[in-house]
C-alpha cells in the first residue's frame, strides 16, 4: 500500500491592479484598474489541468464592484476555498483602531459572500500586516485561521527595494514602515500555533526556508529564475528538502503577477519579474507544484487547518506580540 502524503497548503492572494498602485503610490488607482478577468481564467485553467483546489484571499473591495462579480463567482464554482484579504488593502492595517479593524473586515465579509457565495473563515493581512487588534477582532468574529505571519529575516530588504521603486512621499513611506515586516520577524514558527487569549484562532504561517529563513513563496523563486531557472528550482527543492525533515507541513504563497507578463499589465513593470512573459512564468509555476506535489498532497488552506485543529490539544500556543511599537497584548 503507498504511503499516504503529508499534505501542504496552497493559497493565491488576489491583489488587483489597483492595489499595487496604491501601495507603490502610483496615480490612477482610484478608477479601480482590475486585471481580474484576465488573470482568474487563467490560474483556473491552470489549476484544474492538475486537479488542484486553493484558496483566495479576495480583497473586499474587488468583491464590492459588480464588475468583477462573474470572475470572482467562478472561484467558488469551481470548487476552491474564499479568504478574506481585507477590504481596503492597506498594509498599515496594523495601525487601525479596534473598531476600525471591526468595520474593514466585516464589510469585507458581506460584499466577498455576495459575490462569491461563500463566507470566509480565513484571512490575511495585507502586506503581512498584522496586531493583537487584528487578532481579537478575528478571533471574535469567529474565524478559524489566520495566515498574516511571514517569519523572515529579509522583510527589511523587500522593503527597501519597494521605497526604492516606488512614488511615495515621506509620509507615506512613513504609513508603510511595516510593509513585509521586521528583521524580528524570522524568529516566528513555521509551524502552526494558536494565538493565546484568542479562543481558538489557529496561526498557518506562510512558509519560508526551515533554518535560514528565507523566503521561497513562487514570486521570489520567479524572481531568482529571471537569472537562472536551474538555481531556483534547486533552491525549491532544497526547501522542500529541509521541510520534511523538519516535518514542516509547507504552507504555499501565490501571486497574480505569478501568471502575468508585462504584456498584460504593463503598469506594474516595477514588479520584479516582469520583464519575464507569462508563458514562461506560468511553466515555472507548473514546475515549482510538480515539485511540492511530489511530496505533499496540495489542499487548501480550510483542510490544512482542519487538521492542525484535529490535533489541537499539541499545539503550540504563542501570546501576540509585534513589532510595530503600539502593540499591547
Amino acid at each position: 500500500m503507498l504511503k499516504k502524503k503529508p499534505i501542504a497548503s496552497l493559497s493565491l492572494d488576489l491583489d488587483n491592479q489597483w492595489s499595487y498602485m496604491k501601495t507603490h503610490g502610483d496615480d490612477g488607482w482610484q478608477s479601480f484598474p482590475s486585471y481580474l478577468n484576465i488573470v482568474i481564467p487563467r490560474v483556473l485553467e491552470f489549476l484544474e489541468e492538475r486537479n488542484i483546489r486553493i484558496t483566495f484571499f479576495i480583497v473586499g473591495q474587488d468583491a464590492a464592484l459588480g464588475k468583477n462579480h462573474a470572475a470572482l463567482r467562478s472561484l467558488t464554482d469551481a470548487g476552491h476555498e474564499i479568504g478574506n484579504h481585507s477590504f481596503n488593502h492597506e498594509p498599515w492595517l496594523h495601525l487601525y483602531s479596534e473598531d476600525e479593524v471591526e468595520r474593514e473586515l466585516a464589510i469585507a465579509e458581506d460584499h466577498i459572500e455576495k459575490a462569491t457565495g461563500k463566507r470566509p473563515i480565513g484571512f490575511r493581512g495585507p502586506g503581512f500586516s498584522l496586531s493583537s487588534t487584528v487578532l481579537r477582532v478575528l478571533a471574535r468574529r469567529g474565524y478559524q485561521y489566520d495566515a498574516s505571519t511571514f517569519p523572515t529575516f529579509l522583510g527589511p530588504l523587500a522593503r527597501a527595494y519597494y521605497f526604492m521603486t516606488s512614488k511615495l512621499s515621506k509620509e507615506e513611506m512613513e504609513k508603510r514602515k511595516g510593509l513585509f515586516g521586521k528583521f524580528q520577524e524570522g524568529f516566528r514558527p513555521l509551524q502552526p500555533y494558536q494565538w493565546r487569549l484568542m479562543g481558538n484562532l489557529i496561526e498557518i504561517p506562510v512558509t519560508t526556508m526551515p533554518i535560514f529563513k528565507i523566503p521561497i513563496h513562487v514570486s521570489y523563486l520567479l524572481y531568482l529564475g529571471v537569472f537562472s531557472q536551474t538555481l531556483a528550482l534547486w533552491y525549491f527543492r532544497l526547501a522542500i528538502a529541509l521541510c520534511r525533515l523538519m516535518r514542516v507541513q509547507p504552507s504555499l504563497l501565490l501571486h497574480p503577477l505569478d501568471f502575468m507578463g508585462g504584456e498584460d499589465v504593463p503598469e506594474l513593470a516595477f514588479f520584479p519579474a516582469m520583464n519575464q512573459p507569462s508563458y514562461k512564468k506560468v511553466a515555472m509555476v507548473g514546475k515549482v507544484l510538480q515539485i511540492l506535489a511530489k511530496h505533499y498532497a496540495i489542499v487548501p488552506m480550510s483542510v490544512h487547518a482542519e487538521a492542525i485543529a484535529q490535533r489541537q490539544a499539541k499545539l503550540t500556543s504563542v501570546t501576540p506580540h509585534f513589532y510595530h511599537g503600539t502593540e499591547a497584548v
